[in-house]
């Protein structure tokens, strides 16, 4: 295998160990640096900027767990090999907080680790420098978004939609799209979906954000192939569950689009649907009263999921992408996804796992009977104009593997 050109940066207070990774990466012809400190670190991960990091959980001043709490703070675009002897549990719970804080945890190596794990990890292919700026989140733009800020991107109506495609496991068939709202602000530029949405809520401006959303999605999914089958899914806010216009709202849209309920999707969080299940139980019951699907989403992240499955109307589970971007490394993320899919299916739900991002992950799902994927592996979300020539790219190149 051809070496991938690097820089490693490891944190281990064992200064032997570090220093023989460092030893193997260069052997590897990877540049290395090994440190004992988090203060080192930090001021090394800036000053040279590592394309990978090995990472040792358990140290005196500052733990692995915390280390990663701060990379992801730097916004860190280094791959991540988490490294200990505290044992599988320990580790794939740390990888899976790695991963839920958006950070890349490529590998997982349990100490004493072998040469072949750690040489897989050095010669995995960077995806970039490990931070792009040192700046905090609350230095960025989102965190000076104000409510004038919102109102005007309502009345000028700067948001706009991204769709992602959903997949049959088996298949491989896309069977629908997720729309995802972005806003694009004149002065501030992009702005992500967590830097304004609470406090749209707060500031009660979901309810016009939400109307625009159903707006947008609907009209694209009206100019999609009639015949396809596809299913369009729209996120809706707890606020959106006290809202009694909302059904009729989305209801009028279709008919006056001559869009088919069935094939809107309404997806909520679990937490969400937690705040007030009365309300929760009113609108479901009339949205699926009326023929419109209803998805819980972040199913296995909350507290209550067995109860509300049992209590409210849904006819889609979305497992949390959380278990799917582990389910490689943990035998546990593993057990919850088929938990979850049986139990699903006992109920006659649709199951829809996201955070797929590699082929090991899809071949897992179609294994044990999910229904649908999401994720990076299929495909990132992209604007709706290239949704059709995506969706042609896709069906040639399945028709060719076929031949």
């Amino acid at each position: 295998m051809k070496s991938v050109k690097g820089r490693v940066l490891i944190l281990d207070d064992e200064l032997d160990v570090g220093r023989s990774i460092a030893l193997l990466a260069e052997h590897f012809e990877l540049e290395s640096r090994a440190v004992t400190t988090p203060k080192a670190f930090f001021s090394t991960l800036v000053e040279w900027n590592p394309t990978h990091i090995i990472l040792d959980l358990v140290m005196p001043e500052m733990d692995g767990v915390q280390v990663l709490q701060e990379l992801a703070q730097l916004s860190c675009r280094a791959r991540i090999a988490i490294s200990s002897g505290v044992g599988n549990r320990v580790l794939n719970a740390a990888h899976r907080s790695g991963a839920e804080h958006g950070l890349d945890i490529a590998s997982v190596l349990p100490k004493p680790f072998t040469v072949a794990a750690l040489r897989e990890f050095l010669l995995s292919s960077p995806m970039a420098p490990a931070v792009k700026t040192v700046s905090r989140p609350n230095d960025r733009g989102g965190a000076t978004i104000t409510s004038e800020d919102l109102v005007a991107a309502i009345d000028e109506k700067h948001f706009r939609l991204v769709y992602q495609p959903k997949v049959h496991c088996t298949t491989r068939v896309v069977k629908g799209f997720e729309a995802l709202i972005r806003w694009d602000h004149p002065i501030k530029g992009p702005v992500m979906p967590d830097q304004f949405i609470q406090l749209s809520e707060n500031l009660d401006l979901i309810g016009p954000i939400t109307s625009q959303v159903v707006d947008l999605a609907i009209n694209w999914y009206s100019n999609l192939e009639r015949t396809s089958g596809l299913s369009i899914s729209v996120n809706i806010s707890a606020k959106t569950l006290g809202d009694l216009k909302f059904v009729d709202l989305l209801e009028g849209k279709c008919r006056d689009t001559g869009i088919s309920p069935e094939a809107v999707i309404l997806e909520v969080t679990e937490t969400a649907a937690m705040d007030d299940q009365l309300l929760a139980l009113d609108m479901f019951t009339r949205l699926r009263m009326k023929g419109f699907q209803v998805s819980i989403d972040d199913f296995g992240i909350g507290n209550s999921s067995l109860a509300l499955l049992a209590r409210l109307p849904f006819s889609e589970i979305k497992v949390d992408r959380s278990f799917a971007m582990s389910a490689t490394k943990s035998e546990e993320s593993r057990a919850i996804i088929k938990s979850t899919v049986d139990l699903s299916h006992s109920l006659d739900l649709t199951v829809v796992t996201e955070g797929v991002e590699d082929r090991e992950t899809l071949d897992f799902l179609q294994e044990i009977g999910c229904d649908l994927a999401q994720g990076y592996y299929i495909a990132r979300p992209m604007p709706g104009d290239a949704v059709v020539e995506w969706m042609l790219q896709r069906r040639e190149s399945t028709r060719h593997n076929m031949l």
